[in-house]
Order: C-alpha cells, then sequence, then structure tokens
C-alpha cells in the first residue's frame, strides 16, 4: 500500500514538474525568434480589381502610418467584395449604416 501512494505521488509530482519545464521551454522559444514578429505573409495574388484601389489604399495607410500593411489591406478586400463593390471593405455596418452605403475612400478609412 505504502509503495502504491509513494509510486502514484512520484508519478503525479514527475507530471507536474515535466509540464512545467515544457511551459518554460515553450514560452523562452516564442521570446528568441522574435515570437510572432516573423509572421511571413505569402505571396497570394489578388485579382486586377483589388490591385485598381492599390492607391487610394496606399493613400489612406499613408494618412495613417501604416504603410507596412498596404498587402494585408489589398487581402482584406479581395475577401471582403473581390474590389468589386463600391463599399469594397463592407465597411458600412460598422458605422450602423445599411450595407454598401460607403465610397470607395470613405470604406478604406473605415475599414
Amino acid at each position: 500500500m505504502k509503495l502504491k501512494t509513494l509510486v502514484i505521488g512520484g508519478s503525479g509530482l514527475f507530471l507536474m514538474v515535466f509540464s512545467l519545464l515544457l511551459f518554460v521551454a515553450i514560452l523562452f522559444s516564442d521570446e528568441q525568434d522574435g515570437g510572432f514578429s516573423n509572421i511571413h505573409y505569402g505571396g497570394v495574388d489578388v485579382s486586377a480589381e483589388v490591385l485598381a484601389h492599390k492607391p487610394m489604399v496606399e493613400k489612406v495607410a499613408k494618412e495613417y502610418g501604416i504603410e507596412e500593411y498596404v498587402n494585408i489591406l489589398l487581402a482584406i478586400i479581395q475577401v471582403e467584395s473581390g474590389g468589386t463593390a463600391e463599399d469594397v471593405m463592407q465597411s458600412s455596418e460598422s458605422l450602423g449604416l445599411p450595407p454598401n452605403s460607403l465610397s470607395t475612400e470613405e470604406s478604406i478609412k473605415q475599414g
């Protein structure tokens, strides 16, 4: 009986220590390689309709100091409207307006 209790207690202690060490190892490995700052956004193509909005997206991104996110913003436009609707980012509803109520520039600024 004493041996059984000792084995169960030892196993529990081993699992707790192992879990803690694993957690610490994962935590420090993310810090060393930059965590999420090293995420690479692949070269997925967007449609010609979306690319037509690139100058406007660049202009608005510059106004807000987020020029490095132009490609991500274009990808959002691709997903939201394919670049074919006037409200390219489908942003009207976030202002409490009916769908597709914003102009392209207003949509990009709101989105």
